[in-house]
Parts: C-alpha cells; sequence; structure tokens
C-alpha cells in the first residue's frame, strides 16, 4: 500500500487571524488550574491535601478505576485549593506556583536498550501517560491492553491550528526518544503523517512508518489517518499520541524530568497581534490575551483549541491539558433581520444557494460564534457526506446514538471515532444538531455497557 493518502472530501475554513511564526515567552503565570474534565471517564482519588506542597511532575491524584494512571502537576508549588461540585465532585484544582521550579527527579532511560515494561513502567510513574489517548472510546489508554497500532498525527488542517512543523522545531531528539519508546509498546507500527512539508521534523526518524497525506481539513485529523490506514475493529485497539506532547514524554525519558512546556499559538480575528507564545500546560489564559493585544472590554469568546472542537473557557480561566491553541473571535449575539433571504458573500457554506463564499476559495474570512440558525430535527441533505472523508455513514451513526442502538452503532464503525471527527458535520449542519455531543454521549453508552 503506498504511503501517500489523498483525503478528497472535506472542507477548509479559511479565517483571519492566523498566527505569526514568531515564538515570545507569555508572562509568568501565578496560578495553574488543572481540570479533572480534561480526563474524560477518569475518577480522580487525591494523593495531595490543601496547603501541602508540590513539584513540577508531583502526582496529584491517580484514576479511581486504575491507580497507576496518575495526573501529574505541571509546576512546582502549593495546592491552594480544591474546588469541589454536587456530590463531592472534584472540579479543578489551583496550584499557586514557586518562583524558582523544582522538578520531581526520575532517572533518564535509555530508551534504544529499555524494555517495554521499563517503558511502560517509567509513563506511568511519571505521569506521562494521559498524553496517550486510546480508540475506541476516546479516553485515556488502558495500559493492561497492547494496541495494534499507534498513531501521530504531525500536521493539522483545523482553521487557524498551530503549525506543526514549526512548533517542533529543533525537537527531534525528544521527537525520537518518544517515537523509539512508543514503538516498543505494539507489535504494530507507529505511524505519522505528514503534509508533504519537506523540512518537517518527522523526515528521517526512525522506527516509524511515515505517511503523507493531503486534502482539506479534516485531512490533518488522526482519525481521518487511523480510518485510511489500520480501521479500528471490535477487539482492537489503538493508540493516539499529540505531536507537542512527544516532546514532554520524549524530554522526560531524556531527562528524568516532567517538563510541561507548551507552545501555544493565540489566532483569531479579535487578536491584534496573532502569533506564538511559550507557556506551560494549566497556566492563566489571561497572562496571554490581554497582554498582546485582545481588548478587556471587547465582545468576544475565549477558546481552548480551535474554533471547531475547541472548549470555551472564560478569559480568567485557564489553558487546558491538551490543547496548543488559543482562539479568540468575536461572539455572536447579534441578528440579521431576513438574514436567511438575501445573498451572503461573508459567511462560509457548503450550499451554493444565496451564498457566495465559493466564487472566492482564497478568501479569508472574519466569522463570529453564531450559528445563524436555530435546532431542529435532521434533515437529509447529503451535506455531511461531502465533508466526512472517513468511510463511514455519519447520518446514520449519529441517529444510532440518538437512540441507543448499540448493536447499531457498532456495525456502522463506533470504534474508531472520536467526536473531534464530527466538528464539521456539526459545522455544516442546517440542523444545528451537536454532534459532538451525541457522539461523546454515544461512545460513553458504548464504553459502560460493553466495555
Amino acid at each position: 500500500m503506498s504511503n501517500d493518502i489523498r483525503i478528497k472530501k472535506g472542507l477548509d475554513i479559511k479565517l483571519k487571524g492566523e498566527a505569526e511564526k514568531v515564538i515570545e515567552n507569555a508572562v509568568i503565570s501565578n496560578f495553574y488550574t488543572i481540570r479533572p474534565e480534561d480526563f474524560h471517564g477518569v475518577i480522580p482519588k487525591m494523593l495531595v491535601k490543601e496547603g501541602e506542597t508540590v513539584k513540577a511532575g508531583s502526582p496529584l491524584y491517580f484514576d479511581k478505576s486504575n491507580e497507576n494512571v496518575k495526573i501529574v502537576s505541571p509546576v512546582s508549588g502549593t495546592l491552594l485549593n480544591l474546588e469541589r461540585g454536587e456530590k463531592r465532585r472534584i472540579l479543578s484544582l489551583k496550584i499557586q506556583a514557586d518562583k524558582p521550579q523544582t522538578f520531581l527527579e526520575h532517572a533518564a532511560i535509555d530508551v534504544a536498550k529499555a524494555s517495554a515494561t521499563d517503558i511502560k513502567n517509567r509513563l506511568l510513574e511519571s505521569g506521562c501517560w494521559p498524553f496517550i489517548k486510546q480508540r475506541p472510546y476516546d479516553i485515556i489508554a488502558n495500559p493492561e491492553k497492547q494496541p495494534k497500532a499507534i498513531f501521530v498525527s504531525g500536521f493539522n488542517t483545523a482553521p487557524l491550528a498551530a503549525d506543526l512543523d514549526f512548533v517542533l522545531n529543533g525537537k527531534e531528539a525528544q521527537l525520537q526518544a518518544a517515537l523509539t519508546a512508543l514503538s516498543k509498546l505494539t507489535e504494530g507500527k507507529v505511524h505519522v503523517s505528514i503534509d508533504g512539508n519537506p523540512n518537517s521534523p518527522f523526515k528521517g526518524l526512525k522506527n516509524i512508518t511515515l505517511h503523507t497525506v493531503s486534502g482539506p481539513h479534516p485531512a490533518g485529523n488522526v482519525g481521518t489517518h487511523i480510518n485510511k490506514i489500520d480501521p479500528v475493529n471490535k477487539g482492537e485497539v489503538v493508540w493516539t499520541v499529540n505531536a507537542q506532547d512527544l516532546v514532554i514524554i520524549g524530554e522526560l525519558l531524556l531527562t528524568g524530568k516532567f517538563n510541561a512546556e507548551r507552545i501555544v499559538a493565540l489566532v483569531g480575528s479579535s487578536v491584534e497581534k496573532p502569533r506564538y507564545f511559550r507557556t506551560k500546560i494549566a497556566a492563566e489564559v489571561a497572562t496571554i490575551i490581554y497582554d498582546k493585544g485582545v481588548k478587556k472590554d471587547g465582545n468576544d469568546r475565549v477558546i481552548s483549541g480551535n474554533v471547531l472542537s475547541g472548549k470555551q473557557i472564560k478569559p480568567d480561566g485557564n489553558l487546558d491539558y491538551y490543547s496548543n491553541v488559543i482562539s479568540v473571535i468575536p461572539e455572536g449575539d447579534d441578528y440579521e433581520f431576513f438574514g436567511w433571504n438575501k445573498p451572503v458573500f461573508d459567511k462560509i457554506s457548503t450550499s451554493r444557494a444565496l451564498t457566495f463564499s465559493w466564487l472566492f476559495p482564497n478568501k479569508k474570512f472574519d466569522l463570529n460564534t453564531n450559528t445563524n440558525g436555530e435546532h431542529r430535527a435532521f434533515v437529509t441533505t447529503g451535506t455531511y457526506e461531502e465533508v466526512f472523508p472517513l468511510d463511514i455513514f455519519p447520518m446514520q451513526i449519529l441517529k444510532a446514538c440518538m437512540y441507543n442502538d448499540l448493536d447499531e452503532m457498532e456495525v456502522l464503525g463506533m470504534y474508531e471515532v472520536a467526536p473531534e471527527d464530527f466538528a464539521l458535520t456539526e459545522f455544516v449542519c442546517v440542523s444545528k444538531q451537536p454532534h459532538q455531543k451525541i457522539i461523546r454521549e454515544g461512545l460513553d453508552l458504548m464504553m459502560k455497557e460493553i466495555g
């Protein structure tokens, strides 16, 4: 099989506010907040109490269903506040950071000589394991199961996504260490996909199978690569790892330190000078957005992640555990009188009826959060299939999730999808159905009933 993959179905959403390829150090955050909701399916069991001090890399809590899976602190400091909700559910852990940072030290590992057991144990005890996710269910990988393959996407096609070739430049040693380690945890292959850039940091790395993928979004989604390269069947497991998280894993293996540094792209039409910032996981986003050109009194939405699948946060909120983008776009709370009945040139649509964005294929749009419609029953238009490249019937699998038909969900390919795979169908949906929420609830039901 050729390692060149061409994606034909999809949609590139070109927005204003792309980050300039310049990296600055963000203002050092005083507080870091870890939210258990970032780790879907994990039930926290605390290892530290309020007022206790921790080092960078110290375990904060473990998963109640698997005590080997630990979430660690991104910084050294004091656990200032433990926020709880209904039934004493843990909502967040707020850490006040020390000025001089100290790290929990681990011994470095020679990944070329280390056994699979040694590598797995080190990733678990160091807190790097949560960077490894599994399909089915799009949750933290079960360390007791061996994957048939591991997938990494070395590029991102989402709107205003961070340029991974730029972000990972100079990190080849860490990438190689992490990929070599992961290659020992599977009997299959480690598949890495790039967009054909000859200067990709993944070019020339060992212990991987390199694929060149081209086409519109979601060509950069790891779910698209899984579907085209090695689909997941019942009883099978594949793992996925974000490209930037490989750097953290690799540095941990090489130096013994959990360095939670993250290069984050500040993007969006509401940002005066979009560019990249060096910060840490769970840092305050205010240290980036307000210091660098976003108006405090502006009517904007701040999103941790991209505009299609990211999570809305408050301006005084924190970067979530897996994001490398902060998107800031205008809040869409204004409405047009008879906006549905006049020609439109400033909005994106897959339909050519009254919407003429197709006349300007290279135009970048200034979109807000308005959905331009209201929630209604599914309408069969064939629009989903135009932007959905997976060999799956999107309308049918969504309906199967809504009426909880587990057998139909299995047959239709639910084992290999994640909510982000349906972000684009949600964007073009004329019925304004929450596709990602529907898929997430369907996966949760399968996890509960089938396991």
